[in-house]
């Protein structure tokens, strides 16, 4: 299976921290993979150099073969972990501007993930209205909405009640298409293990495991979430 994403010796440098340490990591094409580690070990800096949103100070990465650009932007859907609405903007206003903007985008897709998270009869309702819940399911649904071929989600289910996590984790598994591939930050592993095909482990800007989930639990004789806590002693 060929590789979508690629990773070569990439650093990044800021705030006073390596956020990133010389990074090494290939994604293969299909996979939902999830992206463990504690808060402040890499994992948001190391998708938004995916995303082309940040530039890292060397190395280089690769989606679908092609160095990240204007071109990897094109089939990439990246849901960062901050809001990147504006709060003016009505939900309708929302889904114009991303119909709009980008060309691999399904209204139909949207709508029906609208219907499904229960939000498709508040449209006229603004952005900076919403509940953190509600946002965190619209914001999914624009992402998801998209014919993307690599989906970069940064804490999908961070911070919000255990009904709408049970939604999000749904509705990711429900819009997933074979051949595409996900990639989900997280450090509630419990709550996400269940959708993962690959797990990859960082710390302090290192990648320190990477493997199948279930030959990681063959091979530590326990869950993700043993996993994450044996690797992460104390954590």
């Amino acid at each position: 299976m060929a590789n979508i994403v690629e990773v070569k010796k990439a650093y990044k440098f800021y705030g006073g921290t390596t956020a990133l340490d010389f990074i090494d990591l290939d994604i293969k094409k299909g996979n939902i993979v999830g992206l463990l580690g504690p808060n402040g070990s890499g994992k948001t800096t190391l998708l938004k150099v995916i995303a082309n949103v940040i530039h890292p100070e060397s190395g280089e990465i690769f989606v679908d073969g092609k160095k990240v650009g204007i071109e990897t932007r094109k089939i990439v859907s990246y849901l960062p972990d901050n809001d990147f609405l504006l709060k003016w903007m009505t939900l309708n206003n929302a889904i114009k501007f991303y119909e709009d903007f980008f060309e691999d985008f399904s209204k139909e897709k949207m709508m029906d993930l609208l219907n499904f998270m229960e939000l498709d009869g508040k449209l006229a309702i603004k952005v900076k209205d919403l509940s953190k819940g509600m946002r965190e399911k619209f914001n999914l649904s624009l992402i998801l909405a998209r014919d993307a071929e690599v989906y970069l989600l940064d804490e999908p289910i961070g911070g919000v009640d255990i009904i709408t996590r049970d939604n999000i984790l749904e509705s990711i598994i429900n819009t997933f298409v074979e051949g595409k591939t996900i990639i989900i930050t997280t450090h509630l592993v419990s709550e996400l293990e269940k959708i993962l095909d690959e797990a990859v482990f960082i710390k302090d800007g290192k990648i320190i495991l990477q493997g199948n989930c279930d030959d990681l639990r063959m091979e530590y004789g326990t869950n993700i979430e043993g996993v994450y806590r044996q690797v992460y002693r104390g954590v």
